[in-house]
């Protein structure tokens, strides 16, 4: 396609083939279990395990059990109530990315941040940001989904546009674009498992994005290939 502005991406040394191989893997997770009628509490699981791993990435004590029974610590709260909301707003991911990840952020950050600041970026380069980013989604690509997915986790995380919760925002607009975008719309895998499993490689390739242009860029597009693969382990179709 002319005038893709992701083409780069997958023209790194790597990539095309690294997702071609997750994407099988994800599509084969998907389809053997299709053979059997997957439920809304297969979704379920996944988004609370998905929200559990995101909250521990974003410094909760609460283990997976705590979060099951009650909820966990306040983190934990935050990223619960966040995955409650999300497969809603996959249809407007197409039309009005900028309108959800305002709305990613304010249902995390209620109960921590003034009503006047929910959904707002933190100053006018976080905004211009953000822009950007949705201009992205806008655009079309041939691009696959989950290189998207990985692009867009890492800016909102590196860039940090809101005044906080911006890790819980990251990961739900990652595990959103899966399902908006139509790599798993049942949201029956678990990136943020993944990058939990991952922790170490998580945290330092997204340093890299932050900080080592373009070779740092082709470092996270490989790692998060690796942590995509993990989450599809960490599906509740494994057992």
């Amino acid at each position: 396609m002319r005038n893709d502005p992701l083409a780069w991406l997958v023209s790194l040394d790597g990539v095309g083939s690294a997702y071609a191989a997750t994407r099988d893997g994800i599509d084969a997770l998907l389809r053997d279990r299709g053979l059997r009628r997957t439920s809304p509490q297969d979704t379920a699981e996944s988004l609370l395990r998905g929200a559990h791993a995101s909250a521990v990435l974003e410094g909760s004590a609460s283990s997976l059990a705590e979060v099951t029974q009650s909820g966990g610590d306040e983190i934990a709260q935050d990223a619960v109530r966040l995955s409650a909301e999300l497969l809603g707003l996959a249809p407007r991911l197409a039309t009005s990315p900028l309108q959800v990840f305002a709305r990613l952020h304010a249902v995390a950050a209620v109960s921590a941040v003034p009503p006047d600041r929910l959904g707002r970026p933190r100053d006018p380069d976080a905004a211009a940001r953000l822009r950007g980013l949705a201009d992205v989604l806008l655009a079309p690509t041939e691009v696959p989904a989950l290189v998207v997915a990985a692009l867009v986790h890492a800016e909102l995380r590196t860039v940090a546009p809101f005044g906080s919760h911006n890790g819980l925002v990251a990961r739900a607009a990652e595990r959103l674009v899966l399902v908006a975008r139509g790599v798993d719309e049942k949201s029956l895998i678990v990136p943020e498992a993944g990058h939990l499993t991952l922790r170490a490689e998580y945290e330092s390739n997204l340093r890299g994005y932050r900080d080592g242009g373009r070779a740092g860029v082709h470092a996270w597009l490989l790692y998060a290939a690796q942590a995509y693969a993990a989450g599809a382990e960490a599906s509740p179709l494994r057992g």
